[in-house]
């Protein structure tokens, strides 16, 4: 078992390593046309289903992680430039445009950047028309209300120092328990933007303490997510795998990623964690696990190879395995 552990966790935190040329020399498949990166895309859509719906800046954040990955090919890139192009124009990503400007991601376009900046000027502007209104003629929640718009905004156009500021100001005109965590939620998608770990980490351990004055289970449940993703991130596996399989029948958090993305997760970390017995009954015989197993290219392959001992087939599906991992922006080492 232990020997097992190690060995799936050795390949896992040096997948970024590993190139078609290595799996060649295992006898793996070639992949060809399924490593198109729609392919990967497809985890991290937009539309969730009915539950809910992915925040388009995440999807986003991982597009954008594509466009700057060695490994993209150049005629993929092209698209993906056109879907960043089109995000931050329509969103009006002012800041963001002249950050990934600077780094050379994109390239510095005037007549793009201007309207924007024009844009940004006016809605800020209608912004503290009704803070004002509010404060002068509304009551509290009023105020509270207008203070959030303005921070939903600049979480919008990706403006981290002024979203983060004027988060901070709206708590302070926050009572409840419940509205404090919603801005801890706020946060935390806008550290995973920018993967900000040291936010990330601060954020959870202030909902913690937001929970001690009180709460309710579905956002307690919700806070598991995300720290089963900052875990897995930070390579806490067993951690990472404990929290997302007491979130299986509870899952909410489709602002962050699908159900599908959620799952895919929650076996990866599991194999790597889990003792056989453990893995059979919370993982290989779970029924919402079952449920969507079949839609994740792989990964029934990848588990169930595994726990049969069949290795054969187990590395055949790994390289699918693989190149996903490789592919996916939230699963890097840190």
């Amino acid at each position: 078992m232990f020997l097992r552990q190690w060995y799936l966790i050795s390949i896992l935190q040096h997948l970024h390593l590993l190139k078609s040329t290595k799996m060649q020399e295992f006898n793996l498949p070639v992949l060809g046309s399924l490593l198109h990166v729609d392919f990967f895309l497809s985890l991290n859509r937009i539309e969730c289903g009915a539950e809910g719906t992915q925040q388009p800046h995440l999807i986003l954040a991982h597009k954008l992680f594509l466009l700057t990955h060695p490994d993209v090919q150049d005629i993929e890139k092209v698209q993906l430039k056109s879907d960043v192009l089109d995000s931050i124009e329509s969103d009006g990503m002012a800041p963001l445009f002249e950050t990934l400007a600077a780094s050379s991601v994109l390239e510095l376009d005037q007549s793009l950047l201007d309207p924007m900046r024009a844009s940004n000027e006016e809605e800020l502007k209608k912004l503290d028309e009704k803070i004002v209104d509010a404060e002068e003629n509304l009551g509290e929640s009023e105020v509270r209300e207008a203070h959030l718009a303005k921070a939903l905004y600049f979480i919008r156009i990706s403006d981290k120092l002024k979203a983060l500021e004027q988060l901070k100001l709206t708590e302070g005109k926050t009572v409840a328990v419940g509205q404090k965590m919603d801005l801890v939620f706020y946060t935390l998608q806008l550290a995973f933007f920018y993967m900000d770990f040291d936010l990330v980490s601060k954020s959870i351990d202030k909902a913690k303490k937001l929970f001690e004055e009180g709460g309710d289970w579905e956002r307690k449940n919700r806070l598991k997510v995300y720290e089963g993703l900052y875990c897995m991130s930070t390579r806490n596996f067993k951690k990472a795998a404990s929290l997302f399989l007491d979130s299986i029948s509870t899952f909410t958090t489709y602002e962050i990623f699908p159900y599908e993305t959620f799952i895919f997760y929650t076996v990866l970390t599991s194999i790597i964690t889990l003792d056989r017995v453990s893995l059979k009954q919370k993982v290989v015989d779970a029924p919402e696990i079952l449920t969507v197993l079949g839609k994740i290219p792989f990964l029934s392959e990848f588990l169930n190879s595994l726990y049969e001992c069949q290795y054969k087939a187990f590395f055949s599906a790994f390289a699918g395995m693989a190149e996903q991992i490789k592919f996916d922006r939230l699963d890097q080492k840190v």
